[in-house]
């Protein structure tokens, strides 16, 4: 089928995959003795994993695009081949990582290989000849036909693949299979488009996302930092990332409590037969760090609060008339995470999460679940963020619950997405264990989607750890029980803020959120006078005192992404004023300083997005 006739998803789908076949191509007629593993298209690009007999280099790109140009040139047909079990080992019979793949297949399933032949091969193929190949999936350089072990779709022929619409991006080590006791290979990416002017955009796209990226910019602004040498995917929090810290958690605290929850404060450690009564043990041990030994008794390090929770609950018997108790920590977790997925603040082995727990009655909980969404949703627009979708997951293969509470959370989830009349996908099977949830992601500036807040059902932990409240007839019953990370985690958080607003943030979360420049030295008195002020109306503000240039201070205090910038002069200092000027080179009518610090107040109190 060309090309032409797919809908777009599909097509590019099949240009990206295509384009894989070709570069693995490229890729084993400059490396000889390479085997190929796997490389199927991606979001917006591709990939290939390869042993290959010698590390390639950032150089070695440029010479694997120009044969795949080559290639794309000689016009040849992606041809389906099905073979046998036994025909498909012995035509790669050199390729160990295909022979796995092989093997693995089940009984009676169709094997296909894809074959890329050129001009000769195919006439040859029209004439009933003999294929120009070898019996495996990497010929020598200048056969005819490249093969692979492939379902496909692909081109009908490499004409229809642009040969100046796709890019190779980096390297990168991946191990087979995602497992690290296997071999380990090197990884190629790449992107391909239908067109040049689609590549460009995607190129200018990833220009700014490179610009914006936390780590770089985390570093720019002096944020925080990681050290591996210290401790891999740990992070530390630097005095003006902390004041940011400090803002949201103030802003959190306050809205929590304005919404009805009470702050808890749990421990990091706990004995491990709260995490064996939980279920966690069973199902996640493999995210959770090694017991240490006190007094004899295993303890674990925690990776999650709600047992804690829970054990609050229990210090006392509840009655109906408790409930719903909305409890909210900020409390910190430690899970391990493979080092070869850590990723500066947005994957992490210890963070704090934002965690909530809602014990409801049966009765309560479909406006509980409504109220829980709506104040997520309201939190992330006071953010900046407005574009919102929701999934909804349901029961996994393995899970726990009767199915008449999942079916009734179920539907409650369902209700409180369609009253806010939000997007929402079914996520079939992508429960927790031990409920439903609805995860929401949000879009940043660059379009990018991120998973964020979840809210979940748990039908587990109220019967594991015997849960019960005292209901108005009398009977002792099981409390309904929510979990609710809404900003996910705080370091998360902050690595998605930062990229979205690119390091220029909001005046009230900004850890600078004003610079007194005076004009020469001999009006350093008067700056000091200014800071002074503004200090003791709680504004985060420095002055910059030191003998350098107006022009030099006021790119710094830019390139620091300052929101306003106070010039102050004779003038300023005559008529008791500032001038303002804003990081983005606009300028402010002059203010009185008391206008001004009212002005900054205004700004902070309403939350606003705007200088």
């Amino acid at each position: 089928m060309s090309l032409i006739d797919k809908p777009s998803n599909e097509r590019l789908s099949c240009i990206r995959h295509s384009v894989s076949h070709v570069m693995a191509q490229a890729v084993t007629r400059l490396f000889p003795g390479t085997k190929v593993a796997i490389g199927p298209s991606i979001e917006n690009g591709f990939y290939y994993d390869f042993q290959l007999p010698r590390q390639l280099t950032n150089e070695d790109l440029s010479a694997i695009e120009a044969e795949m140009k080559k290639i794309i040139d000689s016009k040849q047909d992606f041809v389906r081949v099905e073979l046998s079990r036994e025909d498909a080992l012995k035509r790669f019979a050199d390729e160990p990582f295909k022979t796995e793949l092989i093997n693995e297949l089940p009984a009676g399933e169709v094997i296909s290989v894809y074959e890329n032949r050129e001009a000769a091969a195919q006439a040859n193929a029209a004439a009933g000849g003999a294929a120009a190949a070898g019996t495996n999936g990497a010929p020598t350089v200048g056969a005819a036909v490249w093969a692979d072990l492939c379902r496909g779709p692909h081109a009908a022929n490499t004409r229809e693949i642009h040969s100046g619409a796709f890019k190779l991006q980096n390297i990168a080590g991946a191990y087979w299979r995602g497992d690290e006791h296997r071999p380990m290979l090197t990884r190629i990416y790449g992107t391909a488009w239908e067109n040049p002017k689609d590549l460009k955009a995607y190129l200018l796209f990833l220009e700014e996302v490179e610009k914006r990226d936390h780590r770089r910019v985390g570093k720019e602004l002096d944020l925080f930092s990681t050290h591996e040498e210290a401790g891999a995917g740990l992070i530390y929090w630097h005095p003006n990332g902390g004041r940011m810290r400090v803002a949201i958690e103030d802003f959190w605290r306050t809205e929590h409590y304005r919404n009805g929850y009470e702050i808890l404060f749990t421990p990091h450690i706990g004995k491990s037969w709260l995490w064996e009564t939980s279920g966690h043990l069973g199902f996640y041990k493999s995210n959770m760090y090694s017991p240490m030994e006190i007094d004899k008794q295993d303890y674990i390090i925690k990776p999650m609060n709600c047992p804690f929770h829970i054990m609050i609950y229990k210090n006392k018997q509840r009655s109906y008339r408790d409930l719903p108790l909305r409890w909210a920590e900020l409390g910190t977790v430690y899970r391990y995470e493979r080092s070869g997925v850590l990723h500066g603040l947005l994957r992490v082995r210890g963070f704090t999460q934002d965690d909530a727990h809602i014990f409801c009655t049966p009765d309560q909980m479909e406006s509980e679940i409504r109220e829980v969404l709506r104040f997520s949703l309201w939190i992330w627009k006071i953010f900046g963020f407005k574009d919102i979708k929701a999934y909804l997951a349901t029961k996994p293969a393995e899970s726990v619950g009767e199915q008449s509470r999942w079916d009734a959370a179920l539907e409650s989830l369902r209700k409180a997405v369609e009253t806010e009349g939000m997007a929402y996908e079914i996520d079939e099977g992508g429960g927790a264990f031990y409920g439903p949830k609805i995860d929401l992601k949000i879009k940043d500036a660059l379009g990018r989607e991120w998973q964020m807040t979840t809210i979940q059902f748990d039908f587990n932990e109220p019967e594991r750890f015997d849960m019960t409240f005292v209901d108005a007839d009398g009977q002792h019953k099981r409390p309904y029980m929510i979990h609710r990370a809404l900003l996910g985690s705080l370091e998360r958080f902050f690595g998605v803020l930062i990229e979205h607003f690119g390091g220029a943030f909001p005046v009230w979360i900004a850890p600078e959120q004003a610079a007194i420049i005076p004009v020469a030295e001999s009006f350093n008195d008067y700056a000091k006078k200014v800071l002074a002020e503004l200090k003791a109306r709680d504004l985060r503000v420095s002055a910059e005192l030191d003998d350098g240039r107006l022009n030099a201070k006021i790119r710094e205090c830019q390139n620091r992404k300052i929101p306003y910038m106070l010039v102050v002069g004779q003038r300023e200092a005559d008529e008791g004023t500032v001038a303002i000027r804003l990081r983005d080179g606009r300028q402010l009518d002059p203010m009185k300083v008391a206008d001004f610090a009212a002005y900054m107040e205004e700004k902070l109190s309403t939350r606003s997005l705007e200088l």
